[in-house]
């Protein structure tokens, strides 16, 4: 059979004719052929028992007219509470379901109606249904007209039924029902099984009830009937193995010669053989008619959960009777459902193909590997983390256990997910990348971890994202945790001479130290997510590796130092080790003081070394970290740092001298930027007042700004050092007496203005980084200590910014900020990552701008110099902005709400009549956009409202009297705002237009916005807000719709609650939701699954036709940016 006709999706086999399966039972010649709809109802349920009858035909004459009656109400009563018991014992769980299903076989073998019934009305109880299936319906109606009665008594305001259910005593249904299922196979296997009677008409009525229009049904019976299948597929596998050994047995005694053949035993083991093989074929039947009858249907049914349950057992047919279910006929139906369009389905799917990997089943999957490997492929980027999860790991088994495995390609693919930013993904395709490199590697266990870190080095270095080591080594570490904390091994490859190259150095240090990280804190880095508890096994094994690596790299770590200290890259990144040592091991002993020592001297001359700030910061960092006073050779480290302070004082004093007398040369101006850099970090840091550097600062400052003469290396730095001075300043006034706290604060006061004014004159200097930081340095001061406009603010806040100093600020931000990056950077000549560095600086300076705003130091007025962008920069700057929007609204609505019409007002006042038209429509989109941001509860904001609309009112009236109309045509702008004001507010705005406009009322722009004002509008109760909607009864014509969490059938004319809930939220929205929005809704709609059955003789789609659209990227790369929440960065 060719590889089309098997993969082919028509079922010509099978006959979907009718809503109800004709089911056939093959049996033997000697047992009676039992036919669903093809016998007459006595044939399909025995009649009652003769006690009945006789019970009956001694009734009296007057009494028959209510017998039947009372006979009715008595079997409802008995058939409902022995299925009770049973249901009972299985959702409760305190009994024992073996003593449970023991019991109900007895009972069966005394009475096998009464039993049947039995486990009717328990399958029945089980899809929540309150009806009862008695006797007298069961031996004179058909299956569908009881699954027709029993439909009829669900509870129509009900939505939920036990499989679906929530809460403790449902959380184990599930398992008991398929226990229950099994133990009764199993304890039915050697004689009930093959009767003819109960499991035909189990397997009759679940057939039918599977194919009801009741998800409750649909869903309950599937899962019995699956779980039913997988039971007798594990007894016909049991079966085949005895008929195979009961074959040979009688082959070998038939072999024998005819003096030592045992007739007798002959014709006991060829009778044995017959039973066996009747046996067979009852199981045959049985399969088949569970097949064909549920599980061709349901495995497409509208409900996930049905799909996946049927995926999910036809997994275990597989793997319990391979002879029977591995080939290609029933592999097919997993290969299809890998597109199902729900990931429950599609997770089912990979997991069990996850297991038939596993199992010597390779060589039986050759032709499904082949025709599904792009498949699965491709699911590694499914839109679900989990299904892409498992979809790495089954590609790791077919690379594995497959002869040919995966292509270069195909393994490609998975090698990037290591940089995912979910951590389960990541980790599972860092298995497989650790799998991958281990099986290039030889068996030799000495160098078997050298060669692994260099394939990983070589990995990291092509991988192209090489400021993510951390990603890396976090997705390696489950698997590859013991060789990234092999710290003897990665220090001797960099500390042999010609050993390794210079960026397979570069690469292995940024691995090494992120493994230390990740060693010494066990926490994931950013944008993973991490456990918020950690046990305290996992605290002792944290501490314990701090010690490990404390005790190895404290007499490695300053030759390391030494050998890369003249590289700015790997000494930056090495200098983060001590961060995490133990660093009171080095006051233990006289040895480790002397490798104190020598850190000590390393890490002094690499900053006296390099000017770059990385290396600075890393250096003051590690200094800072010793020089705490919980340690005991605290002190030492405190002189040696002092003694650098002071030599690199003295140093920057000197060369300032000669540049500010004018005769300084290129070297001194060198040496003078080298040391200001040293001490602008350390400022950072410490306390560095004493030295009273803001003083050689402010005059180096001076001096540039009048003359003009702007040192880009001198005057960046002496900024920072001069700002860090009154933040200093500032800590040490709030440790004062009140005398001496005004004192200081006074002289700090005078400093600031001083500094002010020295920054306001760089804002406008050619030079863009002395620029940028003048004005960074302007916002942090005016936070500091700038006076609050209303209300008090910290003792601090005394210095009151003049007009002149929020204008150049305001004039900055429009000028550098709100610009075109294009020009600021030539356009195409610069690299990306520079336009980005930008792109980050100015959101920076838009942030502490912002943020002047928002804690009251600018009026909340300023903020109209921003929203003025919001359009224009959307892509750029659109979350700072509209944060600081909101937070505006939370100081004062009202005025937030002014702000936003004043904005528009100076827009539409500095319109060009040249381009009018077009900037008329930019100003209006920009309206549509602030005018969303208001909130959606419409009496929070009446009064912001109000008070923007009356704004807006009256500055379109001016000139009215004069004649002037040019400010009409704010009108239109104004009306983007009415849609959402209330009905009183509305009539008070046409009363104030009216008033206000009285000469002009036929003006087009005064009719237009009065139609904005009255059109569309409805009356709101006052209690609307309060009061919550009652809800309404489902009246008799909506119950076909309202019943199908319980009712949603999977054929032509079935309606899904789901289906049906998303089509009335989509018709109620649609007239007040944007296209956009409306697009997203559609999008979203159109990924639930909505198959139906066209026609029962429809074929399949084909797999190469399969509009697949669950292959979209479901996950994201680490951001450049280096932080995940960036917004909360800059605003905290």
């Amino acid at each position: 059979m060719d590889e089309a006709a098997l993969y082919s999706s028509g079922d010509d086999d099978v006959s979907l004719i009718g809503s109800d399966f004709e089911f056939q039972l093959k049996t033997s010649g000697r047992k009676l052929t039992s036919t669903r709809g093809a016998t007459s109802p006595q044939e399909v349920h025995p009649p009652s028992v003769s006690g009945s009858s006789s019970s009956q035909s001694q009734t009296p004459e007057g009494s028959q007219s209510q017998t039947p009656e009372g006979h009715t109400h008595r079997s409802q009563s008995e058939c409902r509470a022995s299925a009770s018991h049973l249901y009972e014992a299985v959702r409760s769980g305190r009994s024992a379901l073996q003593t449970v299903t023991d019991d109900w076989l007895d009972e069966y073998r005394r009475d096998r109606e009464a039993g049947l019934l039995e486990l009717i009305n328990f399958v029945v109880q089980c899809s929540g249904c309150k009806g009862v299936v008695t006797r007298e319906m069961f031996s004179s109606q058909q299956n569908a007209d009881i699954i027709s009665h029993l439909t009829k008594e669900f509870n129509e305001d009900s939505v939920s039924y036990p499989l679906v259910s929530l809460g403790a005593q449902w959380r184990h249904f599930r398992e008991g029902v398929c226990e229950f299922v099994s133990l009764l196979v199993r304890g039915c296997r050697h004689t009930l099984l093959y009767d003819d009677f109960l499991f035909s008409s189990l397997i009759a009525l679940l057939t039918g009830l599977a194919d009801s229009q009741v998800r409750a049904f649909r869903h309950t019976s599937t899962l019995i009937a699956m779980r039913l299948m997988s039971s007798i597929v594990s007894v016909a596998a049991d079966v085949n193995a005895q008929a195979l050994m009961t074959q040979r047995r009688c082959e070998l005694e038939k072999n024998k010669p005819v003096e030592h053949r045992a007739v007798d035993r002959v014709e006991e083991l060829e009778m044995s053989c017959r039973e066996l093989l009747e046996h067979q074929e009852d199981l045959r039947s049985l399969m088949n008619g569970i097949f064909k009858g549920v599980f061709m249907h349901r495995y497409r049914d509208r409900v996930p959960e049905i799909r996946a349950v049927c995926m999910q057992e036809m997994g275990v047919w597989i793997r319990d009777n391979p002879v029977r279910f591995l080939n290609d006929e029933h592999l097919k139906y997993v290969g299809w459902m890998l597109h199902d369009k729900q990931a429950a389905v599609r997770l089912q799917c990979v997991l069990t193909l996850q297991k038939l990997y596993e199992q010597e089943f390779i060589s039986r999957l050759e032709l499904f590997t082949s025709r599904f490997r792009e498949r699965m492929v491709c699911m590694i980027l499914d839109k679900d983390s989990d299904v892409a999860v498992e979809a790495v790991k089954l590609l790791l088994l077919v690379h594995q256990q497959t002869e040919e495995g995966l292509s270069e390609d195909e393994c490609a693919a998975v090698y990037p997910l290591v940089f995912s930013t979910h951590r389960g993904l990541a980790c599972a395709a860092g298995g497989f990348l650790y799998h991958t490199l281990c099986s290039v590697l030889d068996g030799r266990s000495d160098k078997r971890c050298v060669c692994f870190l260099r394939l990983l080095a070589h990995f990291f270095i092509k991988s192209e994202y090489h400021d993510h080591a951390a990603y890396l080594v976090d997705s390696l570490w489950d698997v590859a945790g013991t060789e990234l904390k092999d710290w003897d091994v990665m220090t001797s490859l960099l500390l042999q001479e010609g050993g390794v190259e210079d960026e397979l150095e570069s690469a292995l240090i940024d691995i090494m130290m992120c493994a230390v990280r990740q060693a010494a804190e066990a926490t994931p880095p950013p944008s993973r997510s991490t456990r918020k508890t950690v046990t305290a096994r996992e605290k002792r094994l944290q501490v314990q590796e701090r010690r490990r690596i404390t005790n190895h790299f404290i007499p490695v770590f300053p030759q390391l130092l030494a050998k890369f200290s003249a590289d700015v890259g790997k000494v930056s990144r090495l200098l983060s080790a001590p961060l995490f040592f133990q660093l009171e091991v080095y006051g233990t002993s006289g040895r480790l003081e002397k490798c104190l020592d020598l850190l000590l001297s390393q890490v002094c001359d690499i900053m006296l070394k390099h000017h770059e700030e990385c290396v600075l910061e890393a250096c003051v960092r590690v200094l800072c970290a010793l020089c705490s006073d919980c340690y005991s050779f605290c002190g030492r480290v405190e002189r040696a740092v002092s003694q650098m302070l002071d030599s690199t004082v003295e140093k920057f004093s000197s060369n300032l001298t000669e540049i500010l007398q004018g005769s300084a040369d290129e070297d001194d101006f060198y040496r003078a930027a080298s040391s200001l850099n040293v001490l602008a970090i350390f400022s950072s840091a410490r306390d560095m007042t004493g030295r009273n550097l803001f003083e050689f600062c402010f005059q180096l400052l001076k001096m540039g700004v009048e003359t003009r003469e702007i040192n880009e290396k001198l005057m960046v730095p002496a900024l920072k050092c001069a700002a860090f001075h009154l933040f200093w300043k500032g800590v040490t006034i709030t440790q004062h007496t009140a005398e001496t706290h005004k004192v200081e604060l006074k002289r700090v006061l005078k400093s600031l203005h001083c500094f002010c004014v020295v920054c306001v004159s760089c804002l406008s200097v050619a030079q863009s980084r002395v620029r940028n930081q003048a004005f960074v340095c302007l916002c942090d001061v005016l936070l500091v200590f700038g006076s609050v406009c209303e209300g008090e603010g910290s003792p601090l806040q005394r210095f009151s910014p003049d007009e002149s100093l929020k204008a150049e600020m305001a004039s900055f931000i429009i000028d550098y900020v709100f610009s075109d990056a294009d020009e600021e950077l030539n356009g195409e000549d610069e690299d990306e990552e520079i336009k980005m560095a930008a792109l980050l600086q100015r959101r920076i300076q838009l942030a502490g701008y912002c943020k002047l705003i928002i804690f009251g130091v600018l009026e909340l007025r300023a903020a109209t110099d921003i929203l003025k962008y919001y359009n224009k920069f959307y892509r750029d700057f659109g979350d700072i902005i509209k944060e600081t929007l909101s937070k505006t609204k939370m100081i004062s609505s009202v005025e937030s709400a002014r702000t936003v019409c004043l904005c528009l007002q100076q827009l539409f006042s500095g319109l060009e009549q040249d381009c009018r038209d077009e900037e008329m429509m930019e100003i209006r989109s920009l309206a549509k956009k602030l005018a969303v941001n208001f909130s959606i509860n419409l009496r929070v904001v009446r009064e912001p409202l109000l008070a923007l609309h009356q704004d807006g009112i009256r500055f379109a009236s001016q000139g009215l009297d004069k004649g002037d109309l040019m400010n009409l045509s704010f009108l239109e702008i104004l009306s983007e705002f009415s849609f959402k004001l209330l009905q009183p507010e509305r009539k008070q705005l046409v009363a104030d237009l009216r008033r206000v406009c009285s000469s002009v009322l036929n003006c087009d722009f005064v009719r237009m916005y009065e139609r904005s004002l009255t059109a569309g509008s409805k009356e709101t109760p006052a209690s609307a807000a309060h009061t919550p909607r009652r809800k309404r009864r489902r009246t008799q014509s909506l119950v076909a719709v309202e019943t199908a969490a319980v009712i949603s059938h999977t054929r032509r004319d079935d309606v899904d609650d789901n289906d049906f809930t998303d089509e009335v939220l989509r018709k109620s929205v649609r007239q007040r939701f944007s296209p956009l929005t409306h697009s997203v809704q559609s999008h979203l709609s159109s990924l639930s699954l909505a198959h139906e059955d066209a026609s029962e003789d429809e074929e399949e789609p084909e797999i190469e036709d399969y509009d697949d659209e669950d292959s979209e990227m479901g996950f994201t790369l680490p951001s450049t940016h280096g932080s995940a929440s960036f917004l909360e960065d800059l605003f905290h």
